[in-house]
């Protein structure tokens, strides 16, 4: 059975773990997980991360083996109702699920170029997508099409991923390795010196994405929602692709293109 607190020890509960370090400039504590498949996801890769639950009624038959896990490990498991959900979680988007976690694994950039060069492996890139929701459906995208790793760019500070992501990707961020930057030009740039190819999306190229050799290891580059790649980012990137379309708009959202050519991408 879920474990009762009160409310204000329920806010209270933070991982115990003899690893942790607090410092006055430390990242959060904890990751907020929010989402049915989300939670589970992490359930499922992350475990041993897992500090506390909060869940409502309605998902108790989804998460029951997730309970008795947390039962089992004397990890705090709440079932809570909606409106106070909605309170834990800052909005009523959490599909019935709350889990607390310690903060996710970031891989460092060499780490990244290891992965890459010893698997022939493939990464997204993304160079200051701003929007969550293109964020979660990318990296969604990303996993389902067994993409090894993520690369977020973005000015600093470190670029986060929000809640709202991790939720939107469905579980998908569980299944990549995540590695981030505030110089992804600067990055790029040492991933093609250990002979790793980075491929710049763009709109505009005269290159299809329909029948690109792709090499491997690669790196697929996707750009601001408006602005496309940065100049820098560009000037690492070795070719261009592009979703051609019927010309009637000249355009996809970020992520459906982005969904298109990870397939692309991952099928060859």
């Amino acid at each position: 059975m879920p474990t009762k607190l009160h409310r204000s020890e329920w806010h209270k509960q933070r991982p115990t773990s003899s690893s942790e370090r607090p410092e006055s400039n430390a990242p959060a504590a904890e990751d907020r997980v929010d989402g049915l498949r989300a939670g589970l996801a992490l359930f499922a890769r992350r475990p041993h991360d897992i500090v506390r639950i909060a869940h409502a009624a309605a998902v108790r038959v989804e998460i029951q083996e997730l309970v008795r896990w947390a039962a089992a490990r004397h990890v705090p498991c709440k079932e809570m109702a909606s409106a106070d959900l909605d309170r834990l979680a800052g909005s009523a988007h959490h599909e019935g699920l709350c889990v607390f976690a310690r903060p996710r694994p970031w891989l460092p950039a060499h780490d990244l170029a290891d992965l890459l060069v010893m698997n022939r492996a493939t990464a997204v890139a993304l160079d200051r997508v701003r929007n969550p929701y293109n964020v979660g459906a990318i990296l969604r995208c990303a996993a389902f099409f067994g993409v090894d790793a993520f690369l977020n760019g973005a000015p600093a500070p470190h670029p986060e991923l929000s809640p709202i992501a991790v939720r939107v990707a469905e579980g998908g961020v569980e299944y990549l390795r995540c590695c981030r930057t505030t110089d992804l030009g600067a990055t790029l740039s040492r991933l093609r010196a250990r002979g790793v190819h980075v491929i710049g999306a763009d709109g505009h190229t005269g290159s299809s994405v329909r029948g690109f050799a792709f090499a491997r290891p690669t790196v697929l580059v996707v750009g601001h929602e408006r602005e496309g790649l940065s100049a820098r980012v560009r000037a690492e990137c070795e070719a261009f692709v592009a979703v051609r379309g019927a010309g009637k708009i000249d355009s996809l959202n970020v992520a459906v293109a982005a969904g298109v050519l990870l397939g692309e991408l991952t099928g060859r």
